[in-house]
């Protein structure tokens, strides 16, 4: 096995046993043992436990950035909230074991910082279209900032929450995110539905009637 090999080997290694006990619990030896390797070579690659450590939230929280702030496409602001609530949960769903790691206290400094460091980046990519949305609208985009970490933060926390419980579906758990941030309290439809699936719904109905128009021609030229 090269260098490499066996540095992304020890990455997935310990990036497995942080999320499962997390890192007080996970020893450097422990590491080595799963491995098959002796410990002197866990600390030729990162130094010690808090470089490996360091390195898999890295890598977490760049993925985890990457995947909000590239399904950030729309251009309002209901479609840019139920965007972020997807790639989040979408996020959880398929990097259970990294997600449960970022959400723990970091015991160690790291290049890009902790948890709330990356919900403030992603926060920071909303405030941008908000501001605009904003503008649009006559609102003050003074206010923009403010509005993307309220937003951000209920999705996050949500989020967290969803980790274990993974009930209601994703689809659905996006869907009262919106109802709540968009419509507020005193306004929560009582089943609420994402912009995307108001969307296939009325591609499937124009697919319904224009395949009725064509079987329609058929039967008159018979």
């Amino acid at each position: 096995m090269s260098g490499k090999e066996r540095r992304e080997q020890l990455i997935e290694i310990g990036r497995t046993l942080f999320a499962e006990r997390g890192f007080d619990a996970t020893s450097v030896e422990e590491i080595a043992t799963k491995a098959g390797v002796s410990k002197p070579v866990v600390y030729e690659h990162f130094g010690g436990k808090e470089g490996l450590y360091a390195v898999v939230v890295d890598r977490e929280m760049a993925k985890l950035l990457s995947m909000v702030t590239t399904g950030l496409t729309g251009e309002h602001a209901r479609e840019l909230l139920e965007q972020a609530a997807f790639a989040l949960l979408d996020y959880i769903e398929s990097s259970t074991d990294g997600f449960r790691i970022l959400v723990r206290d970091s015991p160690v400094t790291t290049s890009t910082g902790n948890f709330a460091s990356l919900i403030s980046d992603i926060a920071s990519q909303v405030e941008d279209l908000l501001g605009v949305h904003f503008k649009r609208r006559g609102y003050d985009p003074k206010l923009a900032p403010m509005y993307a970490q309220m937003l951000v933060g209920m999705v996050a926390l949500t989020g967290q929450w969803w980790l274990d419980v993974r009930r209601p579906p994703k689809a659905e758990v996006a869907a009262h995110l919106v109802n709540l941030a968009w419509n507020g309290l005193s306004n929560l439809e009582g089943r609420p539905r994402l912009i995307v699936q108001e969307l296939a719904d009325a591609k499937e109905a124009r697919a319904s009637k224009k395949a009725e128009r064509t079987e329609a021609k058929r039967e008159a030229k018979r």
